[in-house]
């Protein structure tokens, strides 16, 4: 474990997501994070011990994305796909997809599972 100190910043957006506006400034206690990353293993013990959901596993409020459609405002993940070779930077979604039902122990969505993946970060 390592010890990241407190201190003031500030966080948010105005120009990308509403739920990131106003840029406002914060002030963080001291905390310790740990020094390695944590496996899918060690996070799903995580959850099952605190009860913890992740953001990609709730629905999200309608009112943060007024012009989403109902159909898109289900709980999911952008999920990494391999380009078959480069690809113009600005454009993510040529590599990103949303994915509905995606998130930690579903990454590819969900039919996919974390099986052979415990030990990975």
């Amino acid at each position: 474990m390592v010890w990241i100190p407190g201190g003031r910043f500030r966080m948010g957006s105005n120009d990308h997501y509403p739920e990131e506006a106003p840029v406002h400034e914060v002030e963080v206690d001291g905390f310790w994070m740990d020094s390695y990353q944590v496996t899918n293993a060690q996070f799903a013990r995580f959850v099952q011990e605190t009860g913890y959901v992740t953001v990609a596993e709730r629905t999200p409020d309608p009112a943060l994305y007024p012009n989403a459609t109902a159909e898109s405002l289900v709980p999911g993940a952008l999920v990494f796909h391999k380009t078959r070779g480069p690809v113009n930077l600005d454009h993510y979604y040529l590599w990103w997809a949303w994915t509905p039902g995606a998130y930690w122990a579903r990454p590819d969505g969900p039919r996919s599972n974390i099986r052979k993946r415990k030990h990975h970060p």
